[in-house]
């Protein structure tokens, strides 16, 4: 009984926050980390699709994934400097051609977030967000402004984002065309205590290949999302969770190629130092 009030007891007092916390898995806040501190954050992203089974050429199930790994750096108290991994492993058991991948390659992303003013100094606070990304199937160049106003513990947070993807694998694209990706995010957490953030968040993808094609795919989008959001914060360690349920073609059953899963998960872990 002494270990578990003990451990309660820790649980309860305020965590010295040096991290820069992310209560909404897909959408980035508007604070930046300290000068010279450091964080690193690990995402992982699931999703049930369906392809066909290279051993009996029927149609099987198949969790798709991707994993991603950020090592962020303070360089002032405002400007913040991320740079990723990413990884998308390749599924067995299923013939490649029915695979199509998530929203990532193999490859890397540097960032730089801003932010513009000191938190409740503007009636909304406003933060800049700039991304290059190199992997294996794209070049891309990606921007956000990035929206948050905190209301006493609630904190309501938008990212208008968007995306400029260069094709460099012809199966997923036609070689040398380029993309056009809108990716809002929106959504609002609470913070019950320092170490518990319940909360909501909706999110929409839509990619416009140019030249356009005669005829969208169910995997160029929009496909909108929303779903509960958690994250438990203890100062220097923290991690994040949401599962969303795909709101457009909401009846739809996966098909070979597809994209986005009826439902969606991710989880981010962080670690500041």
């Amino acid at each position: 009984m002494k270990k578990i009030a003990l451990v309660l007891g820790l649980l309860s007092v305020p965590a010295v926050a040096h991290a820069t916390p992310q209560p909404l898995p897909f959408s980035y806040v508007y604070e930046t980390l300290p000068k010279g501190s450091i964080e690193v954050e690990t995402y992982a992203d699931y999703t049930p699709l369906r392809a066909t089974s290279s051993s009996t050429g029927n149609l099987t199930y198949y969790g798709a994934s991707q994993f991603q790994t950020e090592f962020e750096y303070g360089i002032t108290d405002r400007l913040e400097l991320g740079l990723y991994v990413t990884w998308v492993p390749t599924p067995s058991g299923v013939a490649p051609d029915s695979v199509s991948r998530l929203t990532e390659g193999n490859g890397l992303k540097e960032r730089l977030r801003l932010r513009l003013a000191e938190p409740g100094q503007w009636p909304l606070d406003v933060g800049l967000y700039g991304e290059v990304v190199e992997n294996d199937v794209e070049i891309e160049l990606e921007g956000k402004i990035l929206l948050q106003r905190r209301i006493g513990d609630l904190r309501l947070v938008a990212n208008l984002w968007g995306e400029l993807e260069y094709n460099l694998d012809a199966p997923n694209g036609v070689l040398g065309t380029h993309d056009w990706v809108i990716n809002p995010t929106v959504g609002a957490t609470y913070q019950v205590t320092p170490q518990f953030h319940p909360g909501i968040e909706g999110w929409l993808r839509a990619e416009y290949p140019i030249p356009s094609p005669l005829t969208r795919t169910f995997s160029l989008g929009p496909a909108a999302y929303i779903g509960p959001t958690c994250m438990f914060d203890f100062g220097n360690f923290w991690f994040s969770s949401g599962v969303y349920l795909r709101g457009t073609n909401f009846g739809r059953s996966p098909q070979p190629g597809d994209t986005y899963g009826s439902v969606w998960g991710r989880l981010i872990v962080g670690l500041s130092f």
